[in-house]
């Protein structure tokens, strides 16, 4: 009998409103008001879903479709703004905890499924920096959490429902991040070395698992076996291979930015609040086959990623791309020791969960203020709707194509005019020139006028004389206009916003 059977566990919940998924959702909706509430520009990743989701497409560039499908679909529902992209964002943090207090419950009672799934606020990639700006993590995280508990029913409970299920969520968080495969792989190779689990995932209709999870991944497959180049080039330039020449940097990178930087946190919480009783007395876990297949999987995915560094010569990890890998770090370290359900260092732990995720809420309100305070200015802070009642003024239509220098511009313009298509010609993907000129002679073809459009924060110096030369006829360096608009939510004296724009407006047809 699993502790999950133990009516000492299962405390009566006398109310919606005592549950924990009423407190999460109210958490989510605060943080979505104080989303709405702070800025109506939006920050990086926001405007990269902002830019894309203009569309449905196979691929988008170095990442997987789904996030991009999703906010696409969240667009249709609520239009394109800042409360479409909070409420996605905040629909996905409150699935992933979810999930991964199912997961919890398939091992342990009421009070540690809520511990294990409350932990990971303690896990800063998940707790803060998705609440910060993070997309495609935020989505992978929640398919690997669902991905454990599918995982766990099926081995405690093998249906054919719950295979097709699983392979479900595994297609699915391929379509989210790639390295998910990493994990899938880890999963399911552990899972065959526990005797337990290897009977289970050989039962009647196992092969609904593959077969869905193909089915879910193949449509993006065709598009990726036909632009690899274009889907990896980012994450190995992140990645910053050195074969052979940065061994040292990558096992620190591993170990701090890596591990540390996703781990330390909770788990010097969990020492505070629990002591010795982790190590005090023997092992008795919850259910000792899982105990085995968490052992198993975490010596896999580190094994993989030291491989990483050691054969790869990857020399630069972030806490984000281990979060998925090791999220159920906090439940395995549970279900290890169940008896801490009934430790009286509980209240302390649950105290700490509770004081940390306040800490978050507060501090990603004031973000802006912070960061100006500290000498530098964040996306937030741009004057969007100032910018936007200029450029009207200027004579813009606000329906005719915009050409941005970066995907932040261009997105930021999007939210503020949601009816004109909107492009971004960056340095970084080369060919500034060519790219601009496609775009303004496809405006001037469709009978448009086109805005040419940077922000002086983030601009590359040669920016303009590169977008100058794809125009036809060419356009002089002093009919670019500039505008200086007030920064918000920045101490008096600081210095304003810049951008430079070229409207050329629709010409009439003979």
């Amino acid at each position: 009998m699993t502790p999950s059977a133990d009516p000492r566990a299962r405390a009566a919940l006398p109310s919606f409103m005592a549950h924990p998924l009423a407190w999460l959702l109210a958490l989510a909706a605060l943080h979505v008001l104080a989303r709405l509430l702070l800025s109506p520009a939006p920050k990086w990743d926001e405007a990269e879903q902002v830019l894309w989701s203009q569309r449905l497409a196979l691929g988008y560039g170095a990442q997987p479709p789904l996030y991009t499908w999703l906010q696409w679909g969240m667009n249709q529902l609520l239009g394109v703004g800042v409360l479409s992209l909070a409420v996605l964002k905040h629909a996905l943090l409150v699935l992933t905890y979810v999930a991964m207090w199912l997961a919890g419950r398939e091992l342990l009672g009421p009070r540690g499924a809520w511990w294990a799934a409350a932990s990971m606020v303690l896990l800063p990639p998940l707790g803060w920096d998705s609440v910060r700006d993070q997309t495609h993590s935020v989505l992978v995280t929640a398919m690997a959490c669902a991905a454990w508990w599918l995982l766990l029913r099926t081995v405690r409970q093998p249906r054919p429902r719950h295979f097709a299920l699983l392979g479900l969520v595994c297609g699915l968080g391929l379509l989210a991040k790639y390295s998910f495969a990493l994990l899938a792989g880890a999963l399911l190779l552990a899972a065959l070395s526990v005797p337990e689990a290897r009977r289970a995932l050989r039962s009647r209709g196992w092969w609904w698992a593959p077969l869905v999870a193909l089915l879910v991944v193949l449509p993006h497959a065709s598009w990726l076996a036909a632009h690899l180049g274009e889907a990896s080039a980012g994450t190995l330039q992140k990645m910053q291979l050195q074969p052979g020449a940065g061994l040292a940097k990558g096992l620190r990178a591993l170990l701090v930015d890596g591990l540390a930087s996703t781990l330390a946190l909770w788990v010097a919480l969990a020492l505070a609040a629990f002591g010795a009783a982790w190590w005090r007395r023997p092992l008795t876990p919850a259910a000792p086959w899982a105990h085995r297949l968490f052992l198993r999987y975490l010596a896999l995915v580190l094994l993989a990623l030291l491989a990483l560094v050691l054969f790869g010569g990857v020399t630069s990890f972030r806490g984000r791309w281990v979060l998925p890998l090791l999220c159920m770090l906090p439940l395995a370290a549970f279900a290890a020791r169940p008896e801490l359900q009934q430790h009286p260092g509980g209240a302390r732990f649950t105290a700490a969960v509770v004081a940390v995720t306040l800490a978050i809420l507060l501090v990603a309100g004031l973000r802006p203020w912070v960061t100006s305070f500290r000498g530098h200015t964040d996306e937030l802070n741009h004057p969007a709707v100032e910018l936007a009642a200029a450029l009207r003024q200027a004579g813009y239509d606000g329906r005719s194509p915009v050409i941005a220098a970066d995907h932040m511009m261009a997105g930021m313009l999007r939210l503020r005019f949601p009816a004109a298509p909107v492009a971004a010609c960056p340095p970084e993907a080369g060919a500034v020139a060519a790219c601009v000129a496609r775009l303004a002679a496809q405006a001037q073809r469709a009978g448009q006028g086109w805005l040419l459009i940077s922000r002086a924060d983030r601009l590359d110096p040669g920016w303009w004389t590169q977008a100058r030369a794809g125009l036809a006829p060419p356009v002089a360096a002093e009919a670019v206009q500039s505008l200086a608009l007030p920064f918000h939510m920045v101490p008096d004296g600081a210095p304003p916003a810049r951008y430079q724009y070229l409207w050329h407006p629709a010409q009439a047809r003979p």
